[in-house]
């Protein structure tokens, strides 16, 4: 009986996981198709996407708000971006430094984030947007951050995280690895291709006592889980938008109501990490 359970358990999760694959193919972007992620043609092809989805446009542009909103608790200073990459922060906070770790046109610094070339205590501000979970050694970057950022300066970034829905989506829909159970270190070696989305769940929840007693000088001032719908409407940078860009408001009114819910839903997580 057990067996034959099993059986069937493991063959609802065959075709679970067909259905999906065909899904995906569907809705695949022909040009992002056979794509290397660690290529600078990819980078630069997924600028030119992000600008003409509306729906995915204006979901950055909410992100990039919130990143200027924070600017009023920041000291005075240069603020940096990393993994500046694909999107536009510079056309709504004109004064931050982009980077990135390839050469690519529209940046203005080249450099991994585990070796900043900034002075200590120089910085107001390090911006993330979907790349804390990407660095291969986010040890070595918060000791960087550590040092390059200002008193009160802040590591500000939206990040996958690991709620229940989000689990749900980023290990049945995405194509980066989801693993809870990892350490920080990631294995491989491609500068966009290794990831693991639950890389910040992991050092600043999972490991939350770890994190506080190896950098006594970085304090977590907050984790706000968001966004459980927008993100997947929007078909990010490599599938269609499921809706037309002038539904957005709609999506995130509706996303509003899950508000008191968030923690347990939410795709992403806006968190704000404190150098005292």
């Amino acid at each position: 009986m057990e067996v034959g359970r099993a059986l069937m358990k493991g063959t609802s999760t065959i075709r679970q996981s067909k259905a999906l694959s065909v899904l995906k193919r569907c809705l695949e972007l022909p040009e992002m198709r056979g794509s290397s992620l660690d290529s600078p043609t990819t980078t630069a092809l997924r600028v030119s996407i992000i600008r003409r989805k509306a729906f995915l446009y204006r979901l950055y542009s909410e992100w990039y708000s919130r990143f200027k909103d924070a600017a009023r608790f920041l000291p005075d200073g240069p603020k940096v971006e990393l993994g500046s990459g694909a999107g536009f922060l510079k056309d709504v906070l004109a004064d931050v430094i982009t980077s990135e770790v390839l050469l690519l046109q529209n940046i203005d610094v080249v450099f991994s984030g585990e070796a900043m070339p900034f002075a200590d205590s120089a910085l107001a501000a390090i911006y993330l947007l979907d790349v804390f979970h990407h660095i291969a050694h986010p040890d070595r970057f918060l000791r960087e951050a550590t040092r390059c950022l200002k008193g009160n300066g802040r590591i500000i970034m939206i990040e996958p995280y690991n709620t229940w829905w989000g689990r749900q989506v980023w290990t049945r829909l995405h194509h980066e690895p989801f693993e809870p159970e990892a350490r920080w270190d990631l294995p491989g070696s491609g500068p966009l291709s290794n990831a693991n989305g639950a890389l910040p769940w992991i050092v600043f929840e999972r490991d939350r006592s770890a994190f506080e007693r190896d950098f006594p000088r970085l304090r977590l001032l907050e984790i706000k889980p968001l966004m459980p719908l927008a993100y997947i409407l929007s078909g990010g940078v490599s599938l269609r938008a499921l809706l037309p860009g002038f539904c957005y408001p709609l999506c995130r009114c509706a996303e509003k109501f899950l508000g008191p819910f968030e923690h347990r839903s939410g795709l992403f997580a806006e968190i704000h990490v404190m150098r005292v």
